[in-house]
């Protein structure tokens, strides 16, 4: 397995780049497989949501689509996918920001009962507690 960087994911979703996505949809699509994939962290995940918002301005939804994209393509594996997913859909349903909703699922998921915060948008979803 190898890992995969933020940077060739936004290279082979936007294909804004001719010499750099068309490299990146060669990892992706050819030389990796369901059998051998590219390890994708949630770092990873949260970088990506990040890019497409910040640089790209794209708006939740679509966002979203790319993020479960990611995820469905059977040539590669994200890390946690189950807390991926979950901020996923959080960030589909307006609940929440996709970093904000990943940093709840991860907790959840190693036990926490809730995760402290001052960002009163993460007080909106489940998992997090005012300090």
């Amino acid at each position: 397995m190898i890992g995969i960087d933020t940077n060739v994911l936004v290279r082979h979703l936007a294909q804004d780049d001719p010499a750099q996505s068309a490299k990146a949809t060669e990892v992706i699509e050819r030389r990796l497989s369901a059998e051998e994939p590219g390890f994708v962290s949630v770092v990873v995940m949260a970088e990506l949501a990040w890019v497409l918002e910040r640089s790209y301005g794209l708006p939740d939804s679509e966002i979203a689509v790319a993020l479960e994209r990611v995820i469905q393509t059977s040539s590669l594996s994200v890390e946690n996918e189950k807390e991926v997913f979950d901020a996923l859909m959080a960030l589909k349903e307006g609940r929440g920001s996709f970093g904000d909703a990943l940093i709840a699922a991860l907790g959840a998921s190693a036990g926490c009962a809730h995760t402290l915060t001052f960002d009163r948008k993460a007080l909106r979803l489940p998992g997090f507690a005012a300090v």
